[in-house]
This record gives structure tokens, C-alpha cells and sequence, in this order.
């Protein structure tokens, strides 16, 4: 396993990094364990949860996942030192969280709380902000003039911004949470953050997760180039396009016990006719050169300048041994020539 800095913090974290949005839905505590002790036998030391997770979220599911993490600490309190442990605050639009509110420096003081008490642990190494109070370009919203992006006042946004980082300045002295991360932002979002931590003497962004794969790469190369300059580190998630790059559902196909086969909050905005054909190609690609499609998927990923660790996730304990095996995969000059072929094809599938 190869380790790398988390942005400017001084942790380091493995290339992978194990998420854990199903544990409590399609996962038991018990398929949660053996993910933990296996991903950890393989030198895996970084894990990624949010307080809304299980996924697909919901009022009976909210804050299990974090349940079950914290029930494998205090089963395992002389591993603590050894994992670089990541949760997140939700964003606005969940009525049974904090009643749909928007983040600011108190809710984010609450959240760390919540999550310390069911993570049972005096600290997160790495707390994040599941999605920004504005509306961002992303679960599908990012085609121009998409409905309500571009409408906010940037003048509140960032007052709202200095807000929260002063909340997250507060439980960082208190030796709650280490540093700070953000998830489905911007270049803008990464930008005003930086300013301010700067303006204020305020914690600064240490790492940023969106969605990114063979699928979804609209962060390359601008988003990508603006963390790699700002020493931020980048973490995709999704990167085998919520199951869809393993073929699996290929032509509309729904394996029980699968991930589309349960409500999704989003809806399946993945699943397109260029995304199946482009799919369809991948799968051809791979087994040409004898690995799986999800190997395929995850090396490429792995391989992108400016990735710093890639978040996957698996219900099953095959698919977990497949993922992290494909970190072991180099991928040659050749076949990422015949996978940019594919992407020029079907640039944005979805």
C-alpha cells in the first residue's frame, strides 16, 4: 500500500480509502467488522463516514454508520491511533437533521458533538462539509443554466463561510476534529475558504471529495489543478460511478441485493444510453487485458495526476478484496491511450 500526504496537514493516508455509506443498510455490524479488520490487514488506515450516512439516507438510518464505525473502536481502542478517521456534517435539505438548516458555525459545533458520542472517540481527524449551503453543480446538476445554481448571494455565502470556519476553529482548539476537509464543492468554494482561513487565522482546507471516475470527470483538469497548487488534497468519490463501471447494470439490468435496486435520493441520474454504451466499452476494455472492469475503473483513477486517495466502497467481502487489489494494477501508456479513446467518445455520459 503507498501512502500520501493529506494536503497540507502533516497525516498521510493510504492510496485507498474505505467508505462506509452502506454499513447499516445493505451492511450489519458484523459485514462492517470484517470490511474494517480486512481493509486494515491490507494497510488501508483511511476511513471516510458522514453523520447522514447509511445511505440511501433517511430519518431511521441517520447516524448508523457512525454507530457502527464507534462500536468497532470501543471493541478495538489500541487501533484508534492507527486509522485517519473522516466524517462529515450534512448539508441544508434534510428536514430530520437539524430541521433542513443550513451549516453554520453552531450547527457544526453540534454535529462533532453527535458524531464524537456515536463514533466513541475523543476526536475526528478529519471533519468535513457534505455539501455547501449554496446550490452546487453536482448530482447531475451540472449542465449550463441548471436550475437554481448561480442564484445565491455571494456576499451571504461567504459570511455564511467565515461562519462555519469559525465554528470549525472552536472545535479544533477544543481537540475535537484536526483539520477540515469539504465534499461536493467548487473552485469558488475551495477559493473563499482559502481567503478567509488566511484573512482570520482560521483553520485552512486541508482536502476536498467529489464525485470523479471514468464516468463523471468534470474536475479535470480545473478543480484537480487548483488543489494540486493550493495543496489540497483531492478525493474522489464514487469512482466506479455508484456500482454502474463494474457492468453490472448493463442494459438495465438490477441484481438483487444491488445498490439501484434500492430508492435512490437523487434518483438513477447516472443511468443514461451513452452512459450504457460507454460502460459497454470499458467492460470490452478490461477484458482485453485481463482485469475486471472494476479494477479498471479504480487503477485508472488511482493513475490520474492529482488524486491523493480514492474512496471506494463494497457490501460484499469479494468486491472489497477486488476493489483494493486493483491498487496493485499499473495500467500501461497503451491501454490508458485506448480508455482516453473511450473517454473522447463519451465525454460526459451523464
Amino acid at each position: 500500500m503507498k501512502y500520501v500526504p493529506l494536503g497540507s496537514s502533516p497525516l498521510n493516508v493510504s492510496r485507498v480509502c474505505l467508505g462506509s455509506m452502506t454499513w447499516g443498510v445493505q451492511n450489519n455490524q458484523q459485514q462492517a467488522n470484517e470490511q474494517i479488520d480486512f481493509a486494515l490487514s491490507q494497510g488501508v488506515n483511511f476511513i471516510d463516514t458522514a453523520e447522514m450516512y447509511a445511505v440511501p439516507p433517511s430519518e431511521q438510518t441517520y447516524g448508523k454508520t457512525e454507530t457502527i464505525i464507534g462500536n468497532w473502536l470501543a471493541a478495538n481502542p489500541d487501533k484508534r491511533q492507527d486509522i485517519v478517521l473522516a466524517s462529515k456534517i450534512a448539508g441544508p435539505g434534510l428536514a430530520y437533521i437539524r430541521e433542513g438548516s443550513p451549516i453554520s458555525g453552531k450547527t457544526v459545533k453540534q454535529a462533532i458533538d453527535a458524531s464524537l458520542m456515536r463514533l466513541q472517540t475523543d476526536y475526528i481527524d478529519l471533519y468535513q462539509l457534505h455539501w455547501p449551503n449554496r446550490q452546487s453543480p453536482h448530482f447531475g446538476k451540472h449542465w449550463p443554466n441548471s436550475d437554481g445554481f448561480l442564484v445565491e448571494d455571494s456576499t451571504i455565502e461567504t459570511e455564511q463561510m467565515l461562519d462555519i470556519l469559525q465554528g470549525l476553529a472552536d472545535s479544533v482548539n477544543a481537540g475535537k476534529i484536526r483539520y477540515c476537509g469539504l465534499s461536493d464543492d467548487t473552485p469558488w468554494g475551495i477559493n473563499q475558504y482559502l481567503r478567509l482561513s488566511e484573512q482570520y487565522d482560521l483553520p485552512r482546507i486541508v482536502s476536498i471529495q467529489n464525485e470523479f471516475s471514468l464516468l463523471h470527470t468534470k474536475d479535470w483538469p480545473y478543480l484537480i489543478e487548483n488543489c494540486v497548487h493550493e495543496n489540497i488534497a483531492y478525493l474522489p468519490w464514487s469512482p466506479l460511478a455508484s456500482g454502474l463501471l463494474t457492468g453490472k447494470y448493463i442494459d438495465g439490468a438490477r441484481p438483487a441485493g444491488s445498490r439501484w435496486t434500492y430508492m435512490q435520493r437523487q434518483g438513477l441520474f447516472r443511468d443514461t444510453n451513452t452512459s450504457n454504451a460507454a460502460v459497454k466499452a470499458y467492460v470490452d476494455l478490461a477484458k482485453q487485458h485481463h482485469i475486471t472492469p472494476a479494477q479498471l475503473a479504480l487503477a485508472w483513477c488511482d493513475q490520474v495526476n492529482g488524486v491523493t486517495s480514492t474512496i471506494i466502497g463494497a457490501t460484499t467481502m469479494a468486491q472489497l478484496e477486488e476493489n483494493i487489489t486493483a491498487y496493485d494494477r499499473f495500467l500501461s501508456k497503451e491501454v490508458i491511450i485506448e480508455i482516453n479513446k473511450i473517454l473522447k467518445q463519451y465525454p460526459v455520459p451523464f
